[in-house]
């Protein structure tokens, strides 16, 4: 059996992570496309070219045709949804599937290891409330908008971590573009904040709300959506306390942010109230060991805690 358009001998789908993310959000299935690019490889204008084509459609028929007939059962099963049907099987879209096959093979061929660190968010709360206090009408900071311009400058401090894994060399990266998780209503999707160790918090705020609305209507392009360097994902606001993420690859790093709670600390020798926020950085084992993750995990907690710096 010849392999199929796009794919090697072995049968492996050969296309780049654009075309990948790009045939995901616009629903075409790359098996059925043949690669222009070097070795047969599938890229960007082959996926636009077959959304032109309507090679969607056409794949889809396709599969519907060559599909063999279903065998008549004895019993006709309740509908889906029915009163006493056991399950429903809900189809995957093609966002989920993509998601589905990414993630297991970012789980399986990633050596992933985990840090946690506990902040003290007090004084990110409080300078966040006095930043938003001064700031002009519609301009609104988020803890998230914190975390992610930290996060940048971060990286800038310790570029070791602004880096992925080449296979025979590790690739660190002079630009910082940190993606940004949102949750959208049949996957997720991780626009970039481009430069955003250049990018004033205002700025990083209104960039990241854009994104994230554009996200949501299915509005993003693909230049959008790829090429950063490390990601934030952010479930405080959904009341978690804690969480790891598997990585986004190429990307050697990915922070995993918690909500802040109030618990009791002891301060001076007594127990008082404070604000702690539990952030869980992910990391690839081939690019980053355990003292430099730690190393770049202690100045995040640095710029977090002292958050004046961050304006700066």
């Amino acid at each position: 059996m010849s392999p199929a358009p796009g794919a090697d001998a072995s049968g492996r789908l050969l296309a780049s992570p654009l075309a990948k993310t790009l045939a995901a959000e616009l629903g075409v299935d790359l098996r059925r496309l043949s690669g222009s690019g070097p070795g047969g490889r599938i890229v960007e204008r082959d996926v636009r070219a077959a959304v032109a084509a309507g090679a969607s459609g056409g794949a889809a028929a396709a599969q519907a045709a060559s599909a063999p007939a279903a065998r008549p059962t004895p019993a006709t099963p309740a509908p889906v949804g029915a009163p006493g049907a056991e399950y429903e099987d809900v189809p995957a879209s093609n966002m989920r599937k993509r998601i589905a096959a990414r993630l297991t093979e970012a789980k399986r061929d990633i050596p992933h290891f985990y840090l946690q660190r506990e902040l003290d968010a007090a004084p990110l709360l409080a300078f966040r409330a006095r930043i938003n206090e001064v700031a002009g009408e519609g301009v609104k900071i988020s803890v998230n908008d914190l975390v992610v311009k930290a996060t940048a400058l971060a990286l800038r401090r310790v570029p070791e971590c602004n880096a992925a894994w080449m296979g025979e060399s590790i690739r660190r990266f002079h630009q910082v573009h940190v993606g940004v998780a949102v949750a959208i209503e049949d996957g997720l999707v991780t626009p970039v904040v481009r430069d955003a160790d250049r990018k004033g918090l205002a700025a990083i705020g209104a960039e990241v709300r854009d994104l994230a609305e554009r996200a949501k209507l299915r509005q993003l392009k693909a230049h959008e959506i790829s090429g950063s360097t490390f990601t934030v994902s952010n479930l405080g606001m959904f009341g978690i306390e804690r969480f790891t993420a598997i990585l986004n690859p190429p990307e050697a790093g990915i922070l995993a942010v918690g909500g802040v709670l109030d618990v009791p600390v002891v301060k001076d020798g007594a127990v008082v109230p404070g604000k702690r926020m539990t952030v869980s950085m992910s990391c690839d084992h081939r690019v980053i060991d355990g003292a430099l993750g730690a190393r770049w995990l202690a100045v995040f907690a640095g710029l977090l805690e002292h958050p004046e710096s961050l304006a700066l």
